[in-house]
């Protein structure tokens, strides 16, 4: 994809009083030689109808143990750097700690391991660097809820990404279960565009991480999005792993379970979807939240 291609909007968004939805203009599993697949047809086959996957048990117990580890010390803001923590909006509590993989070695050797970043480079049929990390945390009683959204919507507006050539992985550090606030995915939705209403404001992210006003789908593409295949939970065990489409809209309820839920997750893009300019004419966001120094094959 030429520098060209990548500096044309083909997915305009938070541009008009109204919303509106579109089909999806780029392929899901961009592989064309799918026997070389690092998951099973049956996989891929699902990955591409639903948008998502659930890869259970990738990661072991003395595996989990060390990633637990490291989990426990950022969010004890040990050796991190403040303006990469997130917090909830009225606890206080930390909520995320973004570039999670260049502030621990823990997770910097997560990020490179084979099993996510093999099936990463066959679904996106190139080359992939980290867009975003992220450790998230929802713990028990008080974990506040995150809205319906697309990734890809903020992604492209507010950093620049220019084509659907990405996707998220999310390793679960603990069970994800019906009662503790699990990823909630619209099935199928990944193949529409939902673009939002309301021009982004200046420096967005400050609010957007706490809570998402703007980028947000509109309750009746919601609605018709989730009749139209209903909505499935995240549910597995800890060492699960989670593969979604950049574009499928996904959210989750407040926890207030005594059960804490915590997840890595990890973006990888294309060498060949770098960003651009961010489409909302804003400048870029931070370099935490969107990586444009760091951009090297993983």
């Amino acid at each position: 994809m030429s520098q060209a291609e990548t500096a044309v909007d083909v997915y305009p968004s938070r541009d008009s009083s109204q919303p509106r939805m579109s089909p999806r203009l780029d392929p899901v599993v961009w592989a064309s030689d799918r026997s070389r697949a690092p998951i099973s047809e049956a996989e891929v086959a699902h990955y591409e109808e639903n948008g998502y996957l659930i890869l259970q048990d990738v990661f072991d117990a003395a595996e989990l143990g060390r990633l637990m580890a490291a989990a426990d010390s950022a969010m004890a803001r040990e050796n991190i750097a403040p303006e990469t923590i997130i917090e909830e909006p009225e606890s206080k509590a930390v909520r995320s700690v973004f570039e999670i993989h260049r502030q621990h070695d823990t997770f910097a050797a997560l990020m490179k391991d084979t099993r996510p970043a093999d099936v990463a480079r066959f679904l996106l049929d190139d080359e992939v660097y980290i867009h975003q990390s992220r450790l998230n945390y929802k713990p028990g009683f008080e974990g506040k809820d995150f809205w319906w959204h697309s990734d890809f919507e903020t992604w492209h507006i507010e950093d620049g990404m220019p084509r659907m050539r990405a996707l998220s992985m999310s390793l679960m550090l603990t069970d994800n279960l019906v009662s503790n606030g699990p990823l909630m995915l619209i099935n199928g939705s990944h193949k529409h565009y939902v673009a939002c209403v309301g021009e982004t404001p200046a420096e967005h992210y400050k609010a957007s991480l706490r809570k998402q006003e703007y980028g947000v789908p509109d309750h009746e593409s919601i609605r018709k999005l989730s009749e139209e295949r209903g909505i499935r939970a995240a549910l597995a065990r800890a060492g699960s792993v989670v593969v979604f489409d950049c574009n499928i809209l996904h959210g989750s309820a407040s926890n207030i379970s005594p059960y804490p839920r915590s997840n890595v997750f990890f973006v990888y893009n294309s060498m060949h979807n770098q960003c651009v300019e961010p489409f909302s004419g804003q400048p870029p966001r931070p370099q935490h939240i969107a990586n444009r120094a760091f951009v090297e094959p993983v």
